[in-house]
């Protein structure tokens, strides 16, 4: 894959699970919008997210063909640990805007700027520590 289809692809699954954030944000918060609705809708975003970032990264950024049940706990639980620092810049830029300017214009173009700030963290992350060639069972890298 060249570096050009790498980046166009990556940017459009980070598109795509930021679309699939925001979309399980707005349902948690259409049942409750004050400070505990809050709480739990940057919650289930972000493990939406996740989920959907995890399904495209895997086959279509890093051409991991491993499967089983041991191969992707072990995977997504290196995944999921990578992700804790980069979702920390996601959570503190999203809640920052919100606790700013108490919108849902401001939220959401916080949590837009903090998920891209952590893709691009987290790409650089998964590919030196998650999806590597050196482990056997598993894909190669991009």
């Amino acid at each position: 894959m060249t570096l050009r289809s790498l980046i166009l692809r990556y940017a459009a699954f980070a598109a795509v699970a930021t679309l699939a954030n925001l979309g399980a944000q707005r349902l948690v918060l259409t049942v409750d919008d004050g400070t505990r609705g809050f709480v739990l809708a940057v919650l289930a975003g972000t493990a939406v997210g996740l989920v959907v970032k995890y399904i495209l990264d895997k086959r279509w950024i890093f051409a991991d063909a491993s499967s089983g049940l041991r191969a992707h706990s072990r995977r997504f639980t290196l995944y999921t640990a990578m992700g804790v620092v980069t979702t920390l810049i996601f959570w503190v830029t999203e809640t920052a805007f919100w606790l700013i300017w108490q919108t849902d214009l401001a939220r959401e173009t916080g949590a837009v700027l903090g998920l891209t700030v952590g893709y691009i963290v987290k790409y650089r992350l998964d590919r030196r520590y998650v999806f590597t060639a050196d482990r056997a069972g598993f894909g190669a890298t991009a």
